[in-house]
């Protein structure tokens, strides 16, 4: 099984709301997760929260294997996790 660590849309039309997931690669995007690992908000006015990662458990899937998305990846990049 390969793990993916990738975003899992939600929220409403317009407003998008993001998950850090945890997932099979084989899974569809909003489809079942193994582990959520924090939350994206593009839209959010406050920088602190438009960016919520749980650190222990991120570097825990790195470690194991787990290959990030493009766009995790430099979310990951930006909170100084990972390589």
């Amino acid at each position: 099984m390969a793990v993916r660590l990738r975003l899992k849309r939600f929220g409403r039309r317009h407003r998008p709301c993001y998950r850090v997931t945890a997932m099979d690669s084989r899974n569809a995007r909003d489809g079942r997760v193994i582990e959520e690992l924090g939350l994206y908000q593009p839209i959010s006015h406050d920088p602190e929260k438009q960016v919520v990662l749980n650190r222990e458990r991120i570097e825990y899937w790195l470690s194991v294997g787990a290959q990030p998305s493009d766009t995790v990846r430099s979310l990951l990049k930006q909170q100084g996790i990972g390589s």
